[in-house]
């Protein structure tokens, strides 16, 4: 029988005692493990966010990096750039390793040269944007707004148009990608159709978002800074003209005085201007200082395409207007186009102002309306493209107003805009004396033989806006019937239009399928004296002439004019957004005073 000796040997102590049905040892070594794989899974996964990790590999840092370089979002005043993660790879750990596997498929594209040349990623671009764009619109723009965030916006550091466009956002639930594509890499947008691009950039009630406190309170200081500014810069500008007309009033009086006693008895001849509105005081009646700006070839169908207009959507889905993003811009704009621009004017005017600084006062008795526009001449500035220099040689300036109808497309948004269309004489469709000889009966009705007029879209059965698959914008020749015409003049759907000559000679009619005179009653004058053009008209306030808004108390009207000056014809005018006009109401832009 064997015999025990009774003692066994005791084991270590990290493999007596167990947790979880572990040895100690086991947990102790796997936490360690654990530890230095975490680590070193970390340190890896942050190494692939530097910039020094993204470029590493020709293709990001001969193609994208050179892109990116000196871009605001590189360079700055802030003086902090971001590298490819701030965009690209999200900051809390789910989303970012959920990124970084999806980025794996990468690793494939640079095995296989998916887009190793500079062919091959230019052809590949497109693709590569719409997934950012997706994983972008999908988050509500996360990355971007780790800096650009709408709390921490404050819009009286933001142009106007930017701090609209903000706002608009965050009440219609629009994310930073639907504006901004192509920030930071070149702008692939226009390569995309139209199709895409309305379902990528349509608002998503799930980002609509309560507008911060900060925001309207620094939207209301900036607000009531701009207006103090403009009523100071408008009070100082009156005081100017007042003296130099004063200046001016009192010079003509003294050659006046001097030819009459010269001609020793001789009656001089009568100012055939001093007589429309002689009933009027102006000095007592306010004026308005408006903006004029050249707006080349920017047509109604360029402002409602989103590839051409990146305001298209808030003004076609949003029902902004046109003043709403560029009211305190014009000078911007204007000075820029006149210079000449890709999309805008190919055929600049070396010399020739952007913008024209004009006054405008407004007044009215019992029958009639009177308007007296005045700005400063310009030293001429001769066209290169036509002989001469002088498009219209008989006429060194020429004023329009319109006066917009019922039932037209964006109408009150736009207002004389809604009749300048891409294929009118010197724009970008502009069809030609052959294709409109061509068009028979439609040439007829339109009475054209060169070039085709302003019109309304709503008497063509079809526009082309977006141009797609290489078509021409605009539709000149989709002429609706004659009947279908007149029942339009019928409803009131026109455009009022009064034209005022440098002779003083002035014509009253419409503009519907094409510019109309109708022999409305209308009376004018264009003088220019001492640098300044002065212009008034008057017409009734009620007309039975078919084509004549009436003007009526109560009501207000969306209304727009234009100075051809510097003997200008056709699109190289300097014309104003939508303004508003109405009778004896303070809150319309321009006020017309009962005298």
């Amino acid at each position: 029988m064997t015999q025990s000796n009774g003692t066994e040997k005791k084991k270590p102590i990290w493999r007596r005692y167990f947790l979880w049905g572990m040895p100690v040892a086991g947990l102790l070594g796997a936490f360690v493990v654990g530890i230095i794989f975490w680590g070193g899974f970390n340190t890896v996964m942050e190494a692939t966010n530097t910039k020094e990790f993204c470029v590493s590999c020709h293709e990001m840092n001969d193609f994208v990096y050179q892109e990116y370089q000196g871009t605001i979002h590189d360079v700055n005043r802030s003086g902090v750039g971001a590298v490819c993660s701030d965009c690209h790879v999200p900051k809390d750990w789910t989303h970012k390793i959920i990124r970084k596997i999806k980025a794996s498929k990468e690793v494939w594209g640079k095995l296989v040269g998916t887009i190793n040349t500079p062919e091959k990623f230019d052809k590949k671009r497109l693709h590569l944007a719409k997934n950012e764009w997706a994983r972008m619109k999908s988050s509500d723009s996360r990355e971007c707004r780790n800096c650009h965030d709408f709390e921490s916006m404050m819009p009286e550091f933001q142009k106007p148009r930017a701090r609209q466009q903000h706002l608009n956002a965050m009440k219609t639930g629009q994310t930073c990608i639907d504006c901004h594509k192509g920030i930071a890499h070149k702008n692939v947008r226009d390569r995309a159709s139209d199709e895409y691009l309305e379902m990528i950039e349509a608002p998503d009630q799930n980002y609509v978002r309560e507008i911060p406190k900060e925001y309207l309170e620094s939207l209301a200081r900036i607000e009531a800074k701009e207006a103090a500014e403009a009523e100071a810069a408008s009070t100082a500008k009156k005081a100017q003209q007042e003296a130099t007309q004063a200046q001016i009033a009192a010079a003509v009086d003294a050659a006046v005085a001097e030819e009459r006693a010269k001609a020793a008895g001789e009656a001089p001849a009568a100012d055939a201007g001093d007589t429309v509105g002689a009933n009027i005081d102006w000095s007592g009646v306010d004026s308005v200082d408006m903006t004029l700006f050249y707006p080349g070839q920017a047509s109604f169908e360029f402002v409602q395409n989103g590839k051409q207009h990146g305001g298209a959507r808030p003004l076609t889905k949003g029902g902004d207007q046109c003043t709403t993003c560029h009211a305190k811009e014009l000078n911007n704009i204007g000075n820029k186009i006149v210079k000449g621009t890709d999309n805008t004017e190919p055929t600049p005017i070396p010399g020739k102002r952007g913008v024209i600084n004009a006054t405008m006062q407004a007044a009215h008795d019992d029958e009639n309306v009177y308007f007296r526009l005045q700005w400063p001449d310009t030293p001429h500035a001769p066209a290169p493209f036509v002989d001469g220099g002088k498009m219209d040689p008989e006429n060194q300036i020429k004023v329009a107003m319109m006066i917009t109808g019922t039932g037209i497309k964006m109408g009150e948004q736009v207002g004389c805009w809604a009749t300048c269309h891409a294929d009118n004489t010197y724009m970008p469709f502009d069809p030609g004396p052959e294709a409109i000889a061509a068009s028979g009966d439609v040439a007829e009705m339109l009475q054209a033989k060169k070039s085709i007029q302003k019109y309304l879209s709503e008497t063509r059965t079809k526009v082309e806006i977006k141009g797609r698959r290489g078509k021409a914008q605009g539709g000149w020749n989709k002429l609706k019937s004659a009947e279908e015409l007149d029942q339009l003049l019928a409803d009131g759907t026109f455009m009022d239009l009064m034209r005022v000559y440098a002779d003083g000679s002035a014509t009253n009619g419409y503009l519907l399928e094409r510019r109309v005179q109708n022999d409305g009653d209308i009376t004018a004058s264009a003088k220019l004296s001492a640098g300044m053009w002065t212009v008034v008209f008057s017409r009734p306030l009620a007309s039975d002439k078919p084509g004549d808004v009436p003007l009526e108390a109560g009501k207000t009207y969306t209304v727009g004019f234009a100075i051809h000056d510097d003997f200008s014809a056709a699109r190289f005018h300097h014309v104003t957004l939508n303004t508003s006009l109405a009778l004896d109401d303070e809150t319309a832009q321009i006020n017309v005073v009962g005298r």
